[in-house]
């Protein structure tokens, strides 16, 4: 009972303002994805990064096995759903992205905050990071048809990932007064972020049901089957090791869709996993946690 109390504890703010966003857009409110997405990922996702890896109480060797565990995690995750995508005969500008990179911002982070703390989200924030990294160059790449690899650089939130290491490896930390401002300005990322998905979840017109509950649900097995080994493989300290479990079997993100409708790939198709790999994580997530805690 203990145990089911605290994973509930744990999942349900996730969920629940998702599902004040879900209601706002319901109830006729006006809500604006662009604007809000925009101010995330250029301002209070990075302040939050930062300040996460600038103040952790980690041993930057922790990190740096934690890093290249996930690096190698998603050349493999992207290797085998490419390979299966291949096999299948499924489009791979339309499903390799949303299949190989989840939400790991949205829910990832929070899931991470709450359930382990700040340590916990230091190790989220370098796997999102990570994970941002290869979903702005070779996932553009791939749902585009071809482009340039170098548009990570132009992202803040890798820039402020790779500060934050810098920081943390130094022992450097900025002034109080701003820590405190980029600290304040961090804080708005998670709450933001939520509500948002629960609000783009409400806009999405989903197609191709049949085939969304088949592939999240083979996404789901693949990506925890791949995060549990690469994990084990390395050695992982079992809060990093849980971690990297969560951030590779989080749900497809509407970030998918967006890119899926911006390049001319079938966005109604990846609305449907968005959807239903959604739905799917709210029992995942818990019995997850239930076994990693």
């Amino acid at each position: 009972m203990n145990l089911a109390l605290t994973v509930l504890e744990i999942v349900a703010p996730v969920f629940l303002l998702a599902a004040i966003g879900f209601a706002w857009v319901k109830a006729g409110f006006d809500y604006s994805v662009e604007f809000v997405t925009r101010l995330a990922m250029t301002l209070s996702i990075p302040c939050l990064v930062f300040v996460a890896l600038m103040t952790a109480e980690i041993d930057p060797a922790s990190l740096t096995g934690l890093s290249l565990a996930t690096v190698v995690a998603y050349a493999i995750l992207v290797a085998a759903v490419a390979l299966g995508l291949y096999l299948t005969g499924f489009d791979q500008r339309t499903y390799l992205g949303p299949i190989a990179f989840g939400n790991t911002g949205n829910i990832g982070l929070p899931l991470a905050l709450f359930a382990f703390g700040d340590t916990g989200l230091s190790y989220a924030v370098v796997i999102f990071a990570i994970m941002a990294i290869w979903s702005f160059t070779f996932g553009i790449w791939v749902v585009s048809g071809g482009g340039s690899a170098t548009k990570a650089l132009k992202e803040p939130l890798v820039w402020g990932t790779i500060l934050g290491g810098v920081f943390l490896w130094q022992g450097w930390e900025t002034p109080r007064f701003l820590t405190n401002t980029l600290e304040l300005i961090g804080q708005m990322a998670i709450p933001v972020m939520l509500i948002t998905l629960g609000v783009a979840v409400a806009r999405l017109t989903p197609g191709r049901m049949a085939s969304a509950v088949v592939m999240s649900a083979v996404k789901l097995v693949i990506c925890t089957a791949v995060g549990w080994g690469v994990g084990r493989f390395f050695g992982l300290d079992d809060t990093a090791f849980a971690v990297l479990v969560l951030q590779m079997m989080t749900p497809v993100a509407v970030t998918s869709y967006l890119l899926a409708a911006k390049y001319g790939a079938d966005a109604q198709a990846v609305a449907g996993l968005v959807v239903v790999s959604t739905l799917l994580s709210v029992l995942a997530m818990p019995l997850a946690l239930a076994v990693l805690l």
